[in-house]
């Protein structure tokens, strides 16, 4: 059983719900899902995914998942609610509805993008257990599944080979590389959110080093939450998207006590 939240975490909730406008903005793989082998086995708690839906309906609240996922993937294994606000592939991807603009690229961008795929492609070819994952905007090096040292070799060879490419931005998460011809973060997504809704006040969480972009974002009486170990911004840390279960349902208790005020 998870450990309950902290005093200082449930007082931070408390004020942030208490807003007037109040945006809930998660990362998905690691955050509302434990991490996975093969990413398309990733699904949410159902006590998160059951929070959030909640979340959604209460008046003056927005929820949104912020992901290094592609809009596409992340629609299937999140299965969000037409009310839930999205950003994939780090913040190259967004979906604010209907009427949202698609991602384009440009004919060079097509160009670059079509010879960094080619060189990981390369790269996953010689190193064993190793994956590839093609992304509107980029392409993906993932090694969980590989041993340490093939992992390593793999990750250095493939910057090695993509050095030459003007336009590629390299971003490293957990066991993956991640190469994209659009320049963009979580926190920059985060951001374009908070505008779009009139956020008054934030709660995100997130467990990976790309989410760290989103929680240096954030502001009293925002609140950030880094899921797990590792060194972050966040003011406030859980162990486990377990323990996220508890963060949501007492975000629900509060914001619907406040919503009845």
């Amino acid at each position: 059983m998870s450990e309950p939240l902290s005093p200082e975490l449930l007082s931070a909730l408390a004020t942030a719900a208490a807003t007037d406008t109040l945006l809930v903005a998660l990362d998905f793989d690691g955050t509302m899902s434990p991490l996975v082998d093969r990413a398309e086995d990733a699904r949410a708690l159902p006590g998160s995914a059951a929070a959030l839906r909640e979340l959604a309906q209460i008046q003056r609240t927005t929820t949104a998942l912020i992901s290094g996922r592609a809009l596409d993937s992340l629609r299937a294994v999140a299965s969000p609610e037409p009310e839930t606000l999205l950003i994939g592939s780090h913040g190259a991807e967004t979906w604010t509805g209907p009427d949202g603009a698609p991602l384009e690229l440009t004919p060079s961008q097509t160009e670059i993008l079509q010879r960094a795929t080619d060189a990981v492609r390369k790269v996953v070819d010689a190193h064993p257990g190793t994956l590839l994952e093609l992304k509107p905007a980029g392409v993906v090096l993932h090694t969980r599944t590989a041993d340490a040292e093939t992992a390593e070799a793999a990750a250095s060879v493939a910057r090695t080979e993509v050095s030459s490419l003007d336009g590629v931005h390299l971003s490293d998460g957990k066991n993956v590389l991640e190469l994209s011809v659009v320049q963009a973060d979580k926190g920059t997504g985060l951001e374009s959110l908070r505008q779009l809704v009139g956020a008054t006040a934030v709660v995100f969480a997130g467990d990976d080093v790309t989410d760290e972009h989103a929680l240096k974002t954030l502001t009293a009486p925002d609140v950030g939450i880094k899921v797990g170990d590792g060194e972050t911004a966040a003011d406030y840390r859980i162990e486990s998207p377990e323990q996220l279960v508890q963060v949501l349902e007492e975000l629900v208790t509060l914001r619907r006590a406040g919503a009845r005020a």
